[in-house]
This record gives structure tokens, sequence and C-alpha cells, in this order.
């Protein structure tokens, strides 16, 4: 008896499985402006192509070449779990037996309006991104995103990387069951800072003086950002840039059932003492999200497209405020934009640089 009422006191998290499976089925994700599928070793010429190593050492502090070999591990890291071999076996073992997930970013976007998809020359495809460290016993997972140098500054990120993070963070057997993803960006790249903020990223550490800025030639500190899975709103961190949910992707009826538990339990619990625990916890974690100081002068990535919509949208302000006292996840609405009006619809237009066409 004694050993079950102490089971039956124990955190939910310490009674959830510890190991990774030894196989994965890695889901196709949809997106509205790009949809993800496993990547494969065939695709890594895809990437050099795109010119995707460009620019490494300010977006992730490592030179092309290191990252461009890093990237083609995760790849067959990623097919190797597929194919149910140990870490070992896949001819780039860990032995913290970490595990990775790899997605091909393939696009069927016209942005230049040519008749043509935008990555016709690497088979649509735009980049990859990643799980990386997947740790069971932690239960933490990295993220990261590589696009051609064409395809950087259009949105397609934030309509990547939110769905990802959803599939990560439900629980077995629809997702990974992550309690933590995190990045680790260089304070130089401060419009990734500013991306990862608005997904719900908040600053947790710094290495100081962790890598070299070649362009400066000094060292520059590298800084870590995470986000926990009850802090995470994948509705809020799409609905912020004028995306939809797409019901159908793993994990998103996970997200539902637990946003709408977590409205259910404010409206039982609200004036008890129960209620105040509870609220406190998310009232942390959205203050954690909403009131993180930027850890450099981060640039707003949206900033010029994000006033003309501004005003487009201040008269329905009211109903969006209504909606925002039905939930207590950390997210506002003020920033919600309505797709017909996001930003990132048009982003692309007219981007499409002269390189792109000689490919």
């Amino acid at each position: 008896m004694t050993e079950t009422n102490e089971t039956l006191s124990m955190p939910a998290d310490a009674q959830v499985k510890r190991d990774l499976p030894q196989s994965i089925v890695i889901p196709p994700i949809q997106g509205e402006m790009v949809h993800l599928r496993p990547a494969t070793v065939e695709d890594l010429p895809c990437l050099d192509k795109l010119d995707a190593f460009y620019g490494a050492s300010k977006i992730t502090g490592k030179d092309a070449a290191t990252e461009r070999s890093m990237i083609q591990t995760w790849v067959r890291r990623s097919q190797a779990w597929e194919a149910g071999l140990a870490p070992g076996e896949s001819g780039v073992g860990d032995p913290e037996s970490r595990r990775t997930i790899a997605w091909a970013v393939v696009t069927d976007a016209d942005h230049d309006d040519d008749g043509k998809t935008d990555a016709s020359a690497t088979d649509n495809v735009i980049g990859m991104i990643f799980l990386i460290d997947i740790d069971g016993w932690s239960r933490s997972a990295r993220i990261q995103i590589v696009l051609g140098r064409d395809y950087r500054g259009r949105g397609y990120s934030r309509d990547a990387m939110p769905r990802v993070m959803t599939y990560g963070f439900a629980s077995e057997p629809a997702g990974l069951g992550m309690h933590r993803i995190w990045v680790a960006v260089p304070e130089k790249n401060t419009r990734s800072i500013s991306v990862y903020q608005s997904l719900g990223f908040v600053p947790s550490g710094t290495s100081r003086d962790a890598l070299w800025d070649a362009e400066n030639s000094k060292y520059q500190d590298l800084i870590v950002m995470d986000t926990l899975v009850d802090e995470y709103d994948p509705i809020r961190s799409l609905d912020a840039f004028g995306m939809h949910l797409i019901e159908n992707n793993p994990g998103v009826q996970e997200a539902l059932a637990a946003r709408e538990h977590s409205v259910a339990l404010r409206q039982n619990t609200e004036g008890g003492d129960a209620g105040v625990k509870k609220e406190s916890k998310w009232s942390s974690a959205a203050d954690a999200a909403s009131n993180a100081k930027p850890v450099t002068d981060v640039h707003a990535v949206h900033s010029v497209e994000s006033q003309s919509v501004e005003e487009t949208h201040k008269k329905h302000e009211k109903s969006r405020l209504s909606a925002e006292e039905e939930s207590n996840w950390p997210y506002g609405q003020s920033e919600r934009k309505t797709s017909k009006d996001a930003w990132w619809r048009t982003l692309g237009r007219g981007r499409k640089r002269d390189t792109e066409s000689e490919k």
C-alpha cells in the first residue's frame, strides 16, 4: 500500500517512460507556405545548390564547412532512427544515444508569379528543419532550421517551427512527449533572437565568449533560449502571424485538448486556493514569455510589415480581447492578424534574387 500511495503522489512527469523508441516513423507536417517530409541523404546536395551555408558564422556561430558536416550527420542519424538502427550503428554514433529527426522543407509557392515554383531546381526543397539532441531521460530537444540563401526572411521559419514544436511537445504516440525545446543563438544574430522570442522562447542563459565572430575578429556570447510544454501555445504562436492551425498535423489534437483543459481548470477553480496556485503557475509562464527583456538590441523582424497591418485590425480589438479572456495560455492575442492581410503572404513577392534564376 505504501508503494502504491507513493506512486500516486509522484508528479506526472516522474511516471513518464524515459526511453526513446528503438525506431520512429517521422510524420509529414503540413504548413500554409511549406510542407515537411522526412529528409534523406539524397536531399543534401540541394542545400549546396541553395547556398544554405552562406553566413553560417553569423547565423549559428560555426563556419560553413562545420555546419555542412553537422547537417549531413543529423540527416544520417535521422534515417538511422527510422530504420531502427542503434546510434552506434548509424555510422555517426553518440555515446549519449541522442537522437535526431530531420525534415526537408518543401514549398510549392510561386512568389514571383513567373509560372514556376520558386525552388524547381531543387525539387521544391528550400531547406531543412531538425529536432536535435533528443534526450529521452530529460525530455528535452533542440530545434534548428536551415534555409537556402534566397529563402530567408520570407516567413517560412514561422510557418514550420511552431508545427514541429507542436509535434515535439505532444505526448506519445502522437508526438515525442518532450518537456523542453530549446535553441542556441549567437548574440549578434538579433534577427533570429527576435523570431524565437515571438514564438514563445525566453532567454534562459548565456555562454560567455562561446563562439568566434570571424567578421569582427572577436569572441561572442551564445544565447540559450527555451520554452516548456506548459508554457507553449502553438495556436497563438501561429495566430500571431496570421497563420492557421492545421488540425490533421501530428500533436494538434493533443494541443487543443490541453488548451481546453487549462481553460476549464481556470474556470472551475477561479476564486479558490487551488485556482490561485494554478493561476500563479500560468501567470509566471506568461510573464516570462511576454515581459522577457531582449538579451541584446533586438530588431523586430516584422516591425515594418506590422505597422500597416495594425491599423487595419484595431476595430477587431474588442472581440480579440474577449476571446483572450477565455484562455490562460501564456501569449496574448494583441498581435493577432487575420490570414487575409498577413504580411507573410506578400513578403516573398519581388524578393527572388537574380542568382536564383540561374539555378
